[in-house]
């Protein structure tokens, strides 16, 4: 009796070990591309911004995603470098609400101007503009990171209008997405 009790403790053990590595394994389907930005890479200057001494094209960089997962009934999508010396990092970009049928978007997306499909707005950036922000780390300072991340959520809208911050859609869309999918790209001046 006791051996297997002994059987029967390992057994959930390692059930409860390894299921949730297998959920995620079998969740971490998504995959994310772009013709402007490239994993580890020194970003162009198309995506730098202009003002705050940079001097780019602002510009948001292509993306194509695909593998959501079921269920996927909008996207969120976010620009972040958690490099950014405020104690809280730098939201670039924050668009919430695209439909679950679009699964790429063209560089400039980001735009304050840009023709969002749906109920799909931008939230307000860190540079307090309702658009995509690039990239402009201080002079000097090492190349900082930035943090492409599209998003599965199970939800059609966020509860939220467009005062609201990066951080906050950073919240909701950490804490429900079914999946996510992100491009790290660099840079430093």
């Amino acid at each position: 009796m006791k051996n297997l009790m002994r059987k029967v403790t390992l057994s959930a053990i390692a059930t409860a070990i390894v299921a949730p590595m297998m959920l995620s394994a079998a969740s971490a389907d998504m995959l994310l591309s772009s013709d402007d930005i490239v994993e580890g890479q020194t970003m162009d200057q198309a995506q730098v911004f202009s003002g705050f001494g940079c001097d780019g094209g602002n510009l948001s960089p292509s993306l194509k995603w695909s593998g959501a997962p079921e269920g996927t009934k909008s996207f969120v999508i976010t620009a972040y470098d958690p490099d950014a010396p405020t104690g809280s990092g730098w939201w670039h970009w924050a668009l919430v609400n695209l439909p679950a049928d679009v699964s790429e978007l063209p560089e400039g997306a980001g735009a304050i101007d840009f023709d969002l499909p749906g109920d799909a707005f931008n939230a307000r950036n860190d540079y307090s503009v309702n658009a995509f922000g690039g990239a402009c780390p201080p002079e000097g300072a090492a190349p900082h990171r930035y943090i492409f991340t599209v998003f599965a959520m199970p939800q059609g809208t966020l509860p939220i209008d467009r005062t609201a911050s990066g951080a906050l859609v950073g919240y909701f869309a950490n804490n429900t997405a079914l999946d996510r999918t992100s491009i790290t790209a660099r840079f430093g001046r």
